[in-house]
């Protein structure tokens, strides 16, 4: 039926679970909800819930996100950062290239499409006349990934104002 938005008592988003789980925390009286789906009834008088933030605050450990390609793509949304390009041509770019001591960071690689990648080659962003829709940063998390999947899919636009770095 759907997912929803579980956040923290402190409003941070935490993970993404089912409507039932949901309701369950809902029904233990664990968690309230924040936003409904009123196109979505469970019973006549129970909208499904969207949006639900625990009642009490739950200390999770911090888990820095693997730099792969698969990462990269994800964070910049399968799009050229140079020309925004979406679709299957795509490659990874370093900023400041390797050559002149540019890292393998979160900072210094972006997504290019080939024929980008190719014009700028051994230069920097403003050396190739080249600038960057939007500078490379280190995301927050995965579940910034998804939730992000999900409201630029049009599914869920009121995470919007829970999910920070959604545009």
């Amino acid at each position: 039926m759907g997912q929803v938005l579980v956040l923290n008592a402190s409003y941070e988003p935490l993970n993404i679970t089912t409507w039932r789980r949901a309701m369950v925390m809902m029904l233990k009286g664990k968690a309230e909800s924040l936003e409904q789906d009123s196109s979505r009834l469970i019973r006549p008088d129970t909208m499904l819930p969207t949006v639900i933030r625990l009642r009490q605050f739950v200390r999770v450990p911090f888990r820095e996100l693997p730099l792969t390609r698969k990462n990269i793509l994800q964070r910049d949304r399968h799009c050229c950062q140079y020309c925004e390009y979406k679709g299957p041509k795509l490659s990874i770019d370093h900023v400041i290239p390797r050559s002149r001591g540019g890292e393998d960071s979160w900072e210094n690689v972006t997504t290019a499409c080939l024929s980008c990648n190719v014009a700028k080659g051994n230069r920097t962003p403003k050396e190739a006349d080249m600038p960057l829709k939007r500078p490379p940063r280190r995301p927050l998390s995965s579940l910034n990934f998804e939730a992000t999947r999900q409201i630029d899919s049009g599914r869920y636009r009121e995470w919007g104002k829970y999910v920070i770095g959604w545009n």
